[in-house]
């Protein structure tokens, strides 16, 4: 199925690989999805913490953009989940804030 956003989402990662900044990049169950809010992308980024920095800043023009360390890994082996949820990027700070070591 063709979704508008979840293409450019696509062609972007597609670019960053291309950039070398990305490494590899996975969508499971593409062909499922119907909106980009429902898409679980992985990614590898290709470097250090910057060239991942870079990333995150090219992906957060995207509406609700959020990612994390993919401790799962039952869909994918893939370093980071991306997702693209208010649901999902609400719990993703949350989590950061409870991760973030509190000054006494």
């Amino acid at each position: 199925m063709y979704v508008k956003e979840i293409k450019e989402v696509k062609d972007q990662l597609d670019l960053l690989k291309k950039d070398e900044l990305v490494k590899d990049w996975e969508l499971p169950y593409e062909n499922l999805l119907t909106r980009l809010s429902a898409a679980i992308f992985f990614l590898d980024p290709s470097g250090d913490e910057q060239s991942s920095q870079a990333i995150w800043d090219a992906l957060s023009g995207h509406d609700n953009f959020s990612y994390r360390l993919n401790e799962e890994k039952k869909l994918s082996s893939l370093k980071y989940r991306i997702t693209f949820s208010k649901e999902e990027k609400e719990k993703n700070f949350k989590k950061e804030l409870n991760e973030t070591p509190q000054n006494a």
